[in-house]
């Protein structure tokens, strides 16, 4: 299950597995493991990664986080944006207690299953998505503008997203 995750785990992982998170505990004690954030746990064996920060971000809440947004925009290098934090989406059945850490910013939407892909093991949205997150946001029209242009070269829109895309922007 680490492996599919960059190294991590969580202590929903290792009830899903008929363990406790005592083992994690455990681990953590006797140096098997490094404490990441409450609940979530990496093994230090698995060499660190450029994209850790958006697993971690995807992990945080319960395992149910996508990235979105501007970072969504970034991991798929689609334009210039220089996101300051971490967006993640999380659905609103995730009902999520805890703070986020400051790193994040946390949208509450139920993400249409077409709308959720994955880059490099990391659950993100899709190009279409991240866009019109944008356009809902106001991000730059040169930045939106960028993402249609990039996403069209690159086949990473369909020809009907590309009408919705420039309809709605």
């Amino acid at each position: 299950m680490a492996a599919d995750q960059h190294g991590y785990v969580t202590t929903d992982d290792v009830r899903e597995l008929g363990g406790t998170a005592q083992v994690l505990v455990d681990m953590h004690r006797h140096g098997q493991l490094q404490r990441v954030a409450h609940g979530l746990y990496r093994f230090p064996l698995f060499p660190p990664n450029p994209r850790d920060e958006l697993k971690q971000a995807t992990l945080w809440p319960r395992g149910l986080g996508v990235i979105s947004h501007d970072s969504a925009l970034d991991l798929w290098e689609l334009c210039d944006v220089n996101p300051a934090k971490i967006h993640v989406t999380v659905p609103r059945s995730a009902r999520v207690r805890r703070h986020a850490p400051a790193l994040y910013v946390v949208h509450v939407r139920d993400l249409d299953p077409a709308d959720v892909t994955t880059s490099e093991g990391i659950p993100v949205v899709s190009a279409r998505r991240a866009i019109l997150d944008g356009i809902e946001r106001h991000l730059d029209s040169r930045l939106i503008d960028q993402a249609i242009d990039n996403g069209r070269r690159r086949g990473l829109l369909l020809a009907g997203e590309l009408a919705e895309l420039e309809h709605v922007k």
